[in-house]
Formats: structure tokens, sequence, C-alpha cells
């Protein structure tokens, strides 16, 4: 069986229906209308293109056919119609703006082969945008060709604001990105082209901690619905690949995201405040963390006190970077309701990791998290839940790093039940599991199910969590201090030197075999 995941004007993306992680044990081969498009396919999502927009399909994979109908544009525009130059050397920028204005509602704009140079494109609601196998929008290198705006801007009304940049949960002055969206709905982006910020021959990650603007993202999404970004390669961003904020209904589907493993801040996603999202069958070989799920800092989360909620990530591939799915730390407006499964971590340096602290506040509550049907492989620490993460200017001081029992107030985060079944890590190097709770506040509940893990056999050493501290660890079992209680069932570990559970200040821990 197979399901449908995106349904374009003229593309698909479709899911097969097993229990497999990323790739399918059995190769197969798709047919279009009878005609073979596939030759012995192995990923779990794949998508089809080049389809006519209000035409009816018959989609046959293996044994099981589906017909599906595209559904009807107003209009197609060819971008060649709206004075591209698409050489490489000149700015198309006013003409790509220019098509994109003056598209009608349900419209298709049409970008073909192609290098076209740009800095800052804004979208519309109601369009849709296909970048065809070989349309290339490459960033211009000049990081003065590119506006700066205020991250908050004050309304008429008293005391009211809205914000249009921010970084790492707070509002500050932001080049604006490359591709940007701002209270749109109904949106589809995609396609077989590249999307490059073109970093690398830019000054954006040359010291990048010096900007007195944020670098842009490559996307950004803020107060949006029902958008869905498909197929495209997204490369070589200055900062944070896609970024939506505040916005609910979004797709991401069989997506390509590459930056450079030393490339700074570069993540994948980081998806703020969001609601309703689903990250199904996207590659990911990144500078820092694959996924980051965030909701502000202390202002934005007490303002607005919105969580990020309702994710599904499924059949993805992680590689490289410093975390496969994070949760924080910028968490203020808190986390629920997200599910994991069935998918890949290969050379990252952390798997799931969760990092919350003190000063993220009452609302910092992340629970209703479980991560199952994950294989790994040479990730340096498998699982990491850390209430002590200690990055920011001010999280290196004592109230941060203090492990003494601090009162429970209005800065006080809240980290409840995790679940983990069926995770099958090997070639780790630090530590299989870091748990770190706060003592005032521990961690409410940790599930270990039907999982395994392996050592390298020479592993390097390192800090398992970023925290203040914290001695470096090679071969480390599973550590747990400051949880409320720990639930291991069918836990296996191997290769590990020293005990194979430490814990302390655990209120109570079972384990089990079946």
């Amino acid at each position: 069986m197979f399901n449908v995941l995106f349904l374009g004007p003229s593309a698909i993306s479709i899911e097969l229906d097993n229990q497999d992680i990323y790739y399918s044990s059995k190769p197969y081969d798709v047919y279009l209308n009878d005609e073979l498009v596939i030759h012995q396919g192995n990923k779990n999502v794949i998508s089809l293109y080049n389809l006519t927009p209000n035409k009816e399909y018959k989609v046959k994979i293996g044994d099981e056919e589906m017909m599906i109908k595209t559904p009807d544009v107003s209009v197609i525009f060819d971008i060649n119609d709206f004075g591209v130059v698409k050489d490489g050397v000149h700015d198309d920028t006013k003409a790509i703006n220019q098509a994109i204005m003056m598209l009608p509602k349900n419209g298709l704009l049409v970008f073909d082969e192609g290098i076209y140079r740009f800095t800052s494109i804004f979208l519309k609601s109601d369009i849709h945008i296909e970048l065809k196998k070989g349309a290339h929008l490459l960033a211009l290198e000049d990081v003065n060709e590119y506006p700066t705006f205020k991250g908050e801007i004050k309304t008429h009304h008293e005391d009211e604001c809205i914000e249009l940049g921010q970084w790492e949960g707070s509002p500050f002055p932001m080049k604006p990105a490359m591709i940007s969206g701002y209270w749109l709905q109904n949106v589809n982006l995609y396609g077989e082209g590249t999307i490059d910020g073109n970093a690398q021959n830019s000054t954006w990650w040359i010291n990048h901690k010096s900007h007195p603007w944020g670098r842009p993202r490559l996307l950004f999404l803020d107060g949006c619905e029902n958008i869905n970004i498909q197929g495209l390669l997204f490369t070589n961003t200055p900062c944070w690949t896609l970024h939506p904020f505040y916005s609910k209904k979004l797709g991401f589907y069989d997506l390509r995201i590459k930056n450079p493993k030393d490339s700074p801040n570069t993540d994948g996603m980081d998806p703020e405040s969001c609601d309703d999202v689903k990250i199904i069958g996207v590659h990911f070989s990144v500078g820092d963390d694959c996924i980051a799920i965030k909701s502000g800092k202390m202002y934005m989360g007490m303002k607005y006190k919105t969580p990020s909620s309702n994710f599904v990530i499924r059949n993805c591939l992680m590689q490289d970077g410093h975390g496969g799915i994070v949760l924080g730390s910028e968490m203020s407006g808190g986390i629920k309701n997200l599910t994991v499964e069935r998918c890949i971590f290969k050379d990252t340096d952390r798997g799931l990791r969760i990092k919350s602290r003190r000063g993220r506040g009452k609302y910092a509550i992340i629970d209703g998290v479980e991560f199952h049907d994950i294989q790994m492989d040479g990730v340096l620490t498998p699982l990491v839940i850390n209430m002590f993460y200690f990055c920011d200017p001010d999280g290196k001081t004592e109230y941060v790093y203090s492990k003494e029992k601090l009162p429970v107030d209005d800065r006080t985060p809240y980290l409840g039940k995790f679940t983990f079944k069926r995770i099958r890590a090997i070639n780790a190097e630090w530590a299989a599991g870091y748990f770190y709770g706060l003592p005032e506040r521990p961690i409410g509940k940790i599930c270990i199910e039907d999982s395994s893990f392996s050592f390298k056999e020479v592993a390097s050493s390192g800090k398992p969590a970023m925290m203040s501290f914290v001695d470096d660890v090679s071969k480390l079992g599973l550590f747990f201090n400051g949880v409320e209680e720990v639930e291991l069932k069918n836990v296996r570990l191997e290769g590990y030197v020293g005990e194979r559970i430490i814990k302390e200040n655990v209120g109570r821990i079972k384990e089990y075999d079946e």
C-alpha cells in the first residue's frame, strides 16, 4: 500500500505504507499510466514530476494501484516572460518578485533550467511555484545587497508589536530571508530545482558572530497557514535553512537539505511555535542541528504562550551535524505532542536531544513526546535530555549551572514523559544515554523499550551534554540524574565501560525483560 503525501498541479509525493525505516526492504517499480517511471526504487518516500494540472493519472507500485487527479490552476506563468536573464550573472530579483506579485490566485509560476541570481524574494498567498529540474536560484554574494529591518515593530495599538525577524527566540534586527512569506495561506513551493544561499562564496560564515544583524535564513515563514514545500534541494544557507515561525498546517516532503559539516548555525529546519507540522522523507546533511524544534525564549514564551505542537517526523535521514532531532533550547512556549518514527541518524554528535534550563519559564513544558523505530550509526551520544544547557550570554551563570535545589518559580521549566521504543544504536562513543533533570523539578518519566546500544571498539571521549562542569566520558552506559521515574524494558547495552546503569536522584527505576 502507499499514500499520497503531496499533490500539486504538476508533481506528487508518495509514501509507502510499511514498517521499514527510510529505505524499503524490497525494491519496487513505479508505473504512471502504465509507463515505467522508477525502476528498482528503494526509498519509502518518492516523488513524480512533469504532470499536467487537472488530469487523472494511474499510479501503480507493485500490485497496488491508485487513481489520482492533479488540481487545476487558474493560469500558468512562465518566468521567462517577465524579463529574467538566468545567466548566473545578472540579478533577477526584481523580475522574480514582479512575476509573483502579478500571478493570479491559484496560479502556477514555472522556473525552467537556468541560474537565477537573487537576493530577497517574497511570496504571496494562494499560489504555486515550481522549480523544474536544472532551475537553480543562486543568491548574490554581497551582503550589502540585502536590506535590514527591525525584529519588532510597534503597531498603532498601545503596547502592541509584531515580530518580523528574530534570532534564537528573541526579536532582533535581521536581514530578510532569501525567500520570505509573511501571513500567507495556501502556497505550494515545489519541484526538482535548487535554492542555493551561496554562503560559501560570501562573508556570511566569516566571523559569523560579529555581524550587527542576524544572517538571513534561506526560507522564513511568519504567521503562515497551509504551506507545502516539496522536492527541492536547499543548500549553502547563511544561517538556519528553513524557519517556520508561528505558522500552522505545514508540510515538508521529500526535500534535500545540504550544508557543509563545518558551516556555522546551518540548522536544517527550525520550526518555532508552529502547529500541525509534517516532516516526511527529508534528507538532512548540515553543519548544526538537522531539526531543532523551538518556541521562543522567556519574552516570546510569556507574551504569546504558543507551543510547538502536533508534529510528525517520519522516514527522514539525518547525517552529520550536531543533533539529529533537537527540542529546545529556546522552548519557553513549550513543545507537545511530537512523534518521530522510522528515521535514520548517521554520524551526528547526538541523536535525539532535548535541551532546556532554568530561566526558560513556567510555560516551557515539553510533554507527550515519543520516538520509535530509529536506527543510529556513529552517533556519539544517541539519547540526551539536559536541563542545564549552557549556551547564551547568561548560560554559564550560577543560576543555570547550580546543582542545588532552587525554588520553583515563574522561570522554572518542566519536562514530562519521554518514550523511546525500538531504538537501535551502533558505533556510539561517549554515552548510550545521558539524562539530567533539575533537582527542584526532575524529568517526569523516561521509558526505553525494545532498544539496543553498542559502542565503537576504539571510541573517543567527550562531554555527553552541553552543560557546565561535565567530565569527558567514553563508553558510558545509561546515566540518569534528576528523574522521577525510569522504566527500562528489553534494553540491551554492549561494549560499555563501568556500570551499565548509573542513577542519582532517581525516584523510581524499573527494569525488566520479556
